[in-house]
């Protein structure tokens, strides 16, 4: 019974440490190491390909948008790119040229409105080049200029709204 309580004595007592003087705590923390992430052109179509089809070159969806970047065969007239749909589907290089060549056709179409609106805040929302270009990709330069115009937020077939697209895609440098 008496080692019983010895040994429980020694568990319930506070433990014996040695003595910290004040001035051994050091009163400065190192400085944070900043992570700096760069949201270049190449995170971007990144980024917008795996939104749009998880970065698979092969997908079509439900509504007939096709590739990496889900496009439509009007917009791929619209760009001039004249292929077959399997032709498509199996070039990932002709859909990055049709996704290059879709964000030049777009900022210029928008050109006024990126100089107009770019870093303002509209809705809680920062509005940045790159967000607006990513909107007129999901529902075109129309529907980007509506919403700057009168605020009408369109959205796709699958109820994505373009002002995610405006938010998620926001802060890119795009350098187009």
């Amino acid at each position: 019974m008496r080692n019983f309580l010895t040994i429980l004595m020694v568990f319930i007592s506070p433990s014996m440490v040695a003595p910290t003087s004040i001035n051994d705590i050091p009163t400065k923390l190192p400085p944070k190491v900043e992570v700096k992430i760069i949201k270049n052109m190449d995170l971007f179509l990144n980024d917008l390909g795996h939104r749009e089809s998880g970065n698979r070159y092969d997908v079509v969806n439900q509504f007939g948008y096709m590739g990496k970047y889900q496009f439509g065969k009007s917009t791929l007239r619209t760009l001039k790119i004249k292929v077959t749909k399997e032709a498509f589907l199996n070039s990932p290089d002709l859909q990055e040229y049709a996704m290059q060549q879709n964000l030049i056709y777009n900022k210029n179409k928008l050109q006024k409105y990126i100089d107009k609106f770019e870093g303002q805040e509209i809705n809680g929302i920062l509005i940045t080049e790159s967000g607006i270009l990513a909107a007129a990709h999901l529902g075109g330069a129309g529907s980007v200029k509506k919403y700057f115009r009168s605020g009408k937020v369109m959205q796709d077939g699958n109820g994505v709204k373009i002002t995610s697209y405006l938010k998620q895609f926001g802060g890119y440098t795009l350098n187009i």
